[in-house]
């Protein structure tokens, strides 16, 4: 039955009154009008512009548009005072770990010495014991990876998570397909999928229609990267990227890192291989039996004497020598958590 907006138009009758005798005496538009039933011209204003806008935004695309209230200075991600048991074993020793909006951070250190327990820990694998974890300035606590996800952390790892069965389209929306009257929207993921591609600078994949078993090492080490950047991700973690990759591939995937942090992304690269550390990271956090050895930029790392060095042996052999210095110390710092003054307390070694 009909119910009018204002009750005071219509008081409740004594008896019954028929559907039609109702359906007759419903308000004359004259009465809206006046007893202010309608919605004003200045609501009805606000909601088509607020639609408008809406509708106007673009899709979801990778590196476009990305807003973080994060400044530059500031760490998008951050773990402080992190500490991790299994039993009685202590992995994790009050860790601190930053990740830079624009930067690539170098996760380094030896097998054993905390690396996945603590990616584990970021992504929601495993809970932390003691400690704090703060995205874009405020606290959270990531209860899983899918908090992580949706927080926009996103993780490649070593062996990719590809189904080769799979087309590229397939795989990089696999559990998260774009639907349509209750259909897969085949249309909207391929266009999703090609600006990714394009947004990354990719040229060596030719349709993202093919299927993933006939692609090299290299092309698969894209997919996966540009499957974890597709949700608009703000902190992408690789885990040995170029691992059996050969020297063509190694460089296009670098390339592909390099451009994700000048997208905006904080990217965090986990290594074993020093030259590929040395190659694209702004920052190294060197960890040695569990504890941060050190968190440094690449500047730090650098010899005091790097211009000296660079015009007494020329450019290219003074550019060489200075890079195996930097090299010896990540070295050093991976395997003894110490190299000249950068490192834990002799202590603590």
């Amino acid at each position: 039955p009909y119910r009018p907006h204002n009750r005071a138009l219509s008081p409740k009758p004594s008896q019954p009154v028929p559907f039609l005798e109702r359906a007759v005496s419903r308000p004359s538009l004259a009465d809206r009008s006046a007893k202010k039933l309608w919605p004003s011209t200045q609501w009805c204003a606000r909601q088509m512009s607020t639609f408008v806008g809406a509708r106007a935004r673009p899709a979801c695309r990778a590196n476009q548009g990305r807003t973080s209230v994060a400044t530059p200075n500031a760490p998008i991600f951050e773990m402080v005072g992190v500490n991790k048991s299994f039993g009685p074993v202590h992995v994790l020793h009050d860790v601190d770990f930053r990740v830079y909006p624009g930067q690539v951070t170098a996760l380094v250190g030896d097998n054993g010495a905390g690396k996945s327990t603590l990616i584990k820990c970021i992504t929601g694998i495993y809970s932390t014991d003691t400690g704090t974890t703060s995205f874009e300035g405020k606290p959270v606590h990531i209860n899983g990876p899918k908090g992580a996800a949706a927080l926009g952390i996103e993780v490649v790892y070593q062996d990719l998570a590809l189904c080769d069965n799979l087309d590229i389209t397939q795989n990089m929306f696999l559990g998260r397909e774009s639907k349509a009257v209750g259909l897969l929207d085949e249309r909207t993921m391929e266009r999703k999928a090609r600006e990714t591609l394009a947004s990354l600078s990719v040229r060596t994949v030719k349709s993202v229609r093919t299927s993933v078993s006939s692609l090299s090492g290299g092309q698969r080490q894209t997919v996966a990267i540009a499957k974890a950047v597709l949700w608009n991700s703000k902190v992408v973690m690789l885990d040995e990227p170029t691992a059996a990759l050969g020297v063509s591939q190694t460089r296009q995937v670098l390339d592909l890192v390099r451009r994700l942090a000048d997208n905006g992304l904080g990217v965090v690269l986990i290594s074993h291989n020093m030259n590929d550390v040395l190659e694209v990271a702004d920052r190294v956090s060197a960890m040695y039996l569990g504890r941060v050895a050190a968190d440094v930029s690449m500047d730090e790392l650098r010899p005091a004497d790097a211009n000296e060095t660079i015009a007494r042996l020329g450019e290219s052999q003074g550019k060489s020598e200075v890079k195996d210095q930097m090299r010896r110390r990540l070295v050093d710092l991976i395997t003894s958590g110490r190299s000249g003054t950068i490192g834990l307390a002799r202590q603590d070694v």
